[in-house]
Order: structure tokens, then C-alpha cells, then sequence
């Protein structure tokens, strides 16, 4: 992936749309700002483990007897993106975590300076 594409995915995250304005006050129930970060840190390591596993199915050739064709080529890349939020639904890689608690403190920072 070169610095652009990742510039380009990484703009269009889930996470990218949270800002400041998402935190909520000391009244505000911090819940759903948490299960919007979690289920956004968690789309991204799914992204990123269906990238991993892309590269490892390049490798494999389909069996000829009962596979190949341009049906299996289509229904591949589907087949690794669900692998990759089967994964990261579960355990995962540890990039969930990592990546939810750099974007609460990352909207922590936003918000103590602009309020």
C-alpha cells in the first residue's frame, strides 16, 4: 500500500468523522462515544487484517478439478473481507485496542484545547 492509498483509507475511516464535538460533557452518558470508537478502531484492524490475508490468498492457486474461474476470483475478495471481521471481531491482532485508545486520547487532547 503506498502513502497515498493509505492517506486516502485512513481519510475515510469510520474514525475520521469522530471529532470534539462527538465528546460528551460530564453529564453525558460516554457509551456511545466509546462504541463508536470500538466499533470504528474495529472496522480499521478488519480492514487491515483483509489486507493481510489478500496477499497470503494471491499465493494460493485454485484446485482446477473444482475450482478457478471468474466466480471464484469475485467471491474471493468477499470471502477474505469477511475472514478479516470475523477476526477482528473476536481477539484480533491488538490493533483495535491500540488504535481505540490513541483516538480517545487524541479526542481528549481536541477537546481540552478548544474548550
Amino acid at each position: 500500500m503506498n502513502t497515498q492509498t493509505a492517506q486516502t483509507v485512513l481519510s475515510a475511516a469510520p474514525f475520521a468523522t469522530i471529532n470534539h464535538k462527538t465528546l460528551p460533557s460530564a453529564t453525558q452518558d460516554t457509551s456511545k462515544v466509546d462504541a463508536k470508537t470500538k466499533a470504528s478502531a474495529q472496522d480499521f484492524e478488519a480492514v487491515f487484517i483483509s489486507e493481510m490475508l489478500s496477499h497470503m490468498f494471491e499465493g494460493i492457486k485454485p484446485d482446477p478439478m473444482f475450482g478457478g474461474g471468474s466466480g471464484e476470483k469475485m467471491f474471493q475478495g468477499m470471502m477474505v473481507q469477511e475472514y478479516g471481521k470475523m477476526m477482528a471481531k473476536g481477539q484480533g491482532i491488538g490493533i483495535s485496542q491500540q488504535l481505540q485508545t490513541v483516538m480517545m486520547q487524541m479526542q481528549e487532547q481536541q477537546h481540552t484545547t478548544k474548550g
